[in-house]
C-alpha cells in the first residue's frame, strides 16, 4: 500500500510539475474579478458567420464577373490580325538587358516592389503581365493577339483590388497557351531556364474550359469484337476515362445478347468519376471478354433510361450529357430509340467510336448522324 501510494504521488508531482497547472490556477485568480462569462445563442452566431462568408465570397463573385465581360467584351471587339507587333511584358524577360545594356524584346523596364499582401513578393499592383511557357513561341501571331486583345483586363484587376483590398491573384489564361497574371511578377525559370508552367494543364482551367458531364460509356463485347478490336476498345474507354474529373458522372454498360453494368453495384446510375471510380473501372474494363450476338438497342435504351432519371431527380452533374458508342458496327437500327427518347429537344450528346472504318458509310450510323447531337470519329 505504501509503495502504491508513493507512486501515485511521484506521478502526480511530476503531472503537475510538467503541465503547471498551479500557474494556470494562480493567472486565473489574478483576472477572475474580469473575465465574464456569457451565453451565446449558437444559432445567431452560426447566422453571423455564414452572412460575413456570403459577403466575403458575393465580393469575389463580383470581381470574377467583372473580369469575364470585359474579356468578352475585348474578344467582340478584337479584329485577329495575323501581322500584328506587339511588345508585351513578358514576365520571364522583364527588366532584362542584353549585351549591350537595352532591353530584350518583350523585356523592358517593370517596376517591382515587396508587397506584404503578396507574401513580400516584389510584384506591379498597376500593372499585369503575361507569362509563356517556354515550348510555345512568345512572338507567335496568336500569342501577339491575345496579349494585346486582353490588355483590357488592366483596369478591370486594378479596380477590382481597389474595391476588395482581400483579393489575392487575378489572372487570366487562354487555349493558345499564355496567362496574364495581376499583380505583376518576375516569373524565376527553372535550373535549365524552363518554364515549364502551363496555365492548360491546370484542374482551374480544365474544370473552366469543360462543362461538368454525365457520360455513359456502352461498349460492345460481341463475338465480332475480340481479339485487337477488343484491345482498341478497352484502349478507347481508359483513354476517356482519363479525360474525365471529379465534375463529372459516368457508368459504363457492356452488351451483347443482354446488357450488363461492369460494375453490377452501379446499376442504374451514375457515380462520381474520382481517381478512385476511374481506376475501379479500368481494373473492370480489363476483364471483359467476348461472346454472343450484338444487340445494341437495349443498351441504348438503358443508357438514356440513366439519364433521364438522373436528371429527373436532380442527380449527376446536371449539366451536359452523352453516350459514347464503342463498336466494330451497330448490327440493328436503334433510330427509334433516339426518337423515344432524345426528341425534339437532342438533349444528349451521341458519339461513336467505330472500329472498322466501313461502317462509317452504314445506314444506320447516317441516320444516327444526320439527326442527333453526334460526334463520329472511326
Amino acid at each position: 500500500m505504501g509503495r502504491q501510494m508513493s507512486l501515485s504521488v511521484a506521478i502526480i508531482i511530476m503531472v503537475s510539475g510538467g503541465s503547471k497547472n498551479n500557474v494556470l490556477i494562480a493567472k486565473y485568480k489574478d483576472i477572475e474579478g474580469v473575465v465574464k462569462i456569457e451565453e451565446v445563442d449558437g444559432m445567431e452566431l452560426v447566422k453571423k458567420f455564414a452572412e460575413e462568408m456570403e459577403e466575403m465570397l458575393g465580393r469575389k463573385m463580383k470581381s470574377v464577373k467583372r473580369l469575364a465581360e470585359a474579356a468578352e467584351e475585348a474578344d467582340f471587339y478584337h479584329m485577329y490580325n495575323e501581322t500584328l507587333e506587339f511588345d508585351y511584358y513578358n514576365s520571364m524577360l522583364i527588366n532584362t538587358v542584353d549585351e549591350d545594356g537595352n532591353p530584350v524584346p518583350l523585356g523592358g523596364e517593370f517596376t517591382l516592389e515587396e508587397n506584404e499582401h503578396f507574401n513580400k513578393l516584389p510584384v506591379n499592383t498597376q500593372q499585369s503581365n503575361i507569362q509563356v511557357p517556354t515550348n510555345v513561341y512568345n512572338r507567335d501571331p496568336d500569342i501577339l493577339n491575345g496579349a494585346y486583345m486582353s490588355e483590357a483586363l488592366n483596369d478591370v484587376f486594378i479596380d477590382n483590388f481597389q474595391k476588395d483590398p482581400t483579393l489575392t491573384w487575378q489572372y487570366f489564361g487562354s487555349s493558345t497557351g499564355f496567362f496574364r497574371l495581376y499583380p505583376g511578377i518576375q516569373w524565376i525559370p527553372d535550373e535549365n531556364g524552363v518554364v515549364t508552367f502551363d496555365c492548360r494543364n491546370r484542374n482551374w482551367y480544365i474544370q473552366a474550359a469543360t462543362s461538368p458531364k454525365d457520360v455513359i460509356i456502352v461498349v460492345d463485347v460481341s463475338g465480332s469484337m475480340k481479339g485487337l478490336r477488343l484491345t482498341i476498345a478497352k484502349h478507347t474507354i481508359n483513354t476517356i476515362l482519363d479525360t474525365l474529373g471529379e465534375n463529372d458522372f459516368v457508368n459504363i454498360i457492356a452488351y451483347s445478347d443482354y446488357v450488363r453494368y461492369v460494375e453490377p453495384c452501379f446499376k442504374g446510375t451514375l457515380v462520381q468519376a474520382d481517381l478512385d471510380n476511374r481506376e475501379h473501372f479500368k481494373l473492370l474494363v480489363e476483364e471483359l471478354h467476348v461472346k454472343g450476338e450484338g444487340k445494341v438497342k437495349k443498351a441504348m435504351k438503358e443508357s438514356f433510361k440513366v439519364l433521364n432519371e438522373a436528371t429527373a431527380m436532380g442527380q449527376g452533374s446536371l449539366c451536359n450529357q452523352a453516350i459514347m458508342l464503342i463498336t466494330d458496327g451497330a448490327m440493328e437500327d436503334f433510330q427509334d430509340v433516339f426518337e423515344e427518347f432524345n426528341w425534339p429537344e437532342r438533349r444528349v450528346w451521341h458519339t461513336s467510336t467505330e472500329l472498322k472504318k466501313w461502317m462509317c458509310k452504314h445506314a444506320n450510323s447516317e441516320a444516327v448522324k444526320a439527326s442527333q447531337k453526334h460526334l463520329h470519329f472511326s
